[in-house]
C-alpha cells in the first residue's frame, strides 16, 4: 500500500496543481463523511439525553441541539488541519499555511456562533425564573454577543492574514475615536440598560404611558437597544432605550403594586337646582339608611347654631338650614364607603369644584380595590348609573349645555313629593 501511494506520488510530482487539488479532495471528503457521521452520534445522544431531562421545552431542545450541531461543524476542520501536514500527502508549506489558516479561523467562527446560541438558550432558562421580569437580562447578553464577534472577527482577520492578532487590537487603539463613533447608539444604550435595571424603573409586563413616543401599554421585551411595548390596540411601538431615562414616561406599576385604581369623576349639576330643603323633605330623607346620622348631625349642630341666633336677637332670615346639595354629598360618600368595591385604605371623597358655564363639578375622588381594567370601569359604571339615577329624589338636575328645558315642566319627585293616596284624604 505504501508503495502504491509513492509511485501515485512520483506521478504527480510533475504535477503540482493537479497534486494538491486531489489531495484536497481526499480531504475534503474525508471531513465530510467524518462530519456527517460525528454530527448523527452527536445529535442522537443529545436528543436521548435531552428527552429525559424533566420540564423540557421544544424551544430549549432546538437551541441545544442547535449547539451540539455548530460544535460538530469543528470535525472536519480539525481534520483538514492536520491532514495537510502529514508526510504521506508531501504538499508544500504555502499550501500547508493556506489550508491551517483557513481551518483555524472556521473554528473561530464555529466556536462564536455556538457561544452565541448557548447565550439564546441562557436567555430562555433565565426567563423562566420567577424574578426574572424584573432583572431582565436580554441586553446584557446581547452586549456579550456583540464583543464575542468583535473578538471572533479580530481572530478570524489575523488568521488569515498570518498576522498576531495583538498588531490588529494595538491598531485600535488609533481608531478610538472612529470605534466610539459607530458604537455610539450601542454605548449609549448600555449605559441606559444599566440605569433603568439599577433603578428598577421599567420590568417586562410594566404598565407605561409615554405620549411623546405614542405609546401605552405593556413592556413586552427588554433588549440592549430597544423596548417593545404592546398598545391597547394591540399594535407595537418600538422605544429606543436611552429615549427612557432621558424622556418622561409613566410607570402605572405603582396602581397595581399598592391595590387600587384611582376614580376621579364629576357630576356637573345645574346650579339653579340647588335650595333648602324644608322639615317635611328632611324627614322623607330619614329613610334612607346612609343618611340617618349625617342629618342627626345636621339637627343637632344646625339647632345649637340657631338658638345662638335667637337669644342673640337675629332674624329667621340668619338661621343655617340643610341644603339638598349638601345632603347629595353626604349621601354618595356614605354610599362610596358601603360598597365592596371600593378601597376603603384610600382617599375617599366628595367635593365640590370651580363652578363654571357648565354648572357645579361634584367631583368622586376614590379607589377601586380591583385594578384589572374591565372590572374597574364595571365599577365605576354603576356608581355613576345610581347617582344619575337617584339625584332626581334630591331635586337636582344634571347640567347639560345642549338640552332645551324652556318648554318642560319640571316637576317634584315622587319619593319627595309623595301625594297622598285616597284612602289618606279627608
Amino acid at each position: 500500500m505504501e508503495e502504491y501511494f509513492k509511485n501515485i506520488r512520483e506521478l504527480l510530482i510533475n504535477y503540482p496543481i493537479l497534486h494538491h487539488c486531489i489531495v484536497l479532495a481526499v480531504l475534503v471528503l474525508v471531513a465530510l463523511t467524518a462530519h456527517q457521521f460525528s454530527r448523527y452520534v452527536l445529535i442522537r445522544w443529545m436528543n436521548r439525553v435531552i428527552q429525559h431531562l424533566p420540564d423540557g421545552h421544544n424551544k430549549d431542545r432546538v437551541l441545544k441541539l442547535g449547539v451540539i450541531s455548530r460544535l460538530s461543524n469543528i470535525i472536519p476542520a480539525l481534520i483538514l488541519i492536520s491532514g495537510v501536514s502529514l508526510p504521506i500527502f508531501t504538499l508544500n508549506e504555502t499550501f500547508q499555511i493556506v489550508i491551517r489558516n483557513i481551518g483555524s479561523a472556521f473554528i473561530v467562527l464555529v466556536i462564536a456562533r455556538a457561544v452565541g446560541k448557548l447565550l439564546d438558550l441562557i436567555d430562555i432558562l433565565y426567563r423562566r425564573r420567577a424574578d426574572a421580569q424584573n432583572k431582565p437580562i436580554k441586553g446584557f447578553l446581547q452586549l456579550m454577543k456583540i464583543l464575542l464577534f468583535l473578538l471572533s472577527s479580530i481572530l478570524i482577520i489575523s488568521m488569515l492574514v498570518n498576522r498576531n492578532p495583538l498588531i490588529l487590537l494595538s491598531g485600535l487603539g488609533a481608531m478610538a475615536a472612529v470605534v466610539l463613533l459607530i458604537f455610539q447608539d450601542t454605548i449609549l444604550s448600555l449605559v441606559a440598560s444599566l440605569q433603568l435595571g439599577s433603578n428598577d424603573m421599567v420590568r417586562i409586563g410594566d404598565w407605561i404611558e409615554m405620549p411623546s413616543q405614542n405609546a401605552d401599554g405593556d413592556v413586552v421585551e427588554i433588549a440592549l437597544h430597544t423596548v417593545k411595548v404592546q398598545n391597547w390596540d394591540k399594535t407595537i411601538t418600538t422605544l429606543p432605550v436611552r429615549k427612557l431615562i432621558t424622556d418622561s414616561f409613566i410607570n402605572w406599576r405603582g396602581m397595581f403594586d399598592v391595590g387600587g385604581r384611582r376614580i376621579m369623576r364629576s357630576l356637573y349639576l345645574d346650579q339653579r337646582s340647588v335650595r333648602f330643603l324644608k322639615d317635611d323633605e328632611i324627614k322623607r330623607l330619614d329613610d334612607f339608611v346612609l343618611l340617618n346620622e349625617y342629618l342627626e348631625r345636621k339637627r343637632v349642630e344646625l339647632a345649637e347654631w340657631n338658638e345662638k341666633l335667637i337669644a342673640q336677637g337675629a332674624k329667621a332670615i340668619n338661621q343655617r338650614r340643610v341644603t339638598n346639595l349638601g345632603t347629595f354629598r353626604a349621601y354618595v360618600e356614605h354610599y362610596l364607603r358601603s360598597l365592596p368595591g371600593i378601597n376603603e385604605k384610600m382617599i375617599l371623597m366628595v367635593r365640590q369644584l370651580q363652578p363654571g358655564t357648565t354648572g357645579i363639578p361634584l367631583q368622586i375622588y376614590c379607589f377601586t380595590n380591583d385594578t384589572r381594567w374591565i372590572v374597574y370601569e364595571g365599577i365605576q359604571s354603576d356608581i355613576f348609573d345610581h347617582l344619575l339615577a337617584i339625584l332626581p329624589v334630591f331635586d337636582l338636575r344634571v347640567f347639560q349645555q345642549c338640552s332645551d328645558t324652556s318648554g318642560m315642566v319640571i316637576t317634584t319627585p315622587a319619593l319627595l313629593q309623595q301625594e297622598k293616596s285616597p284612602a289618606q284624604k279627608p
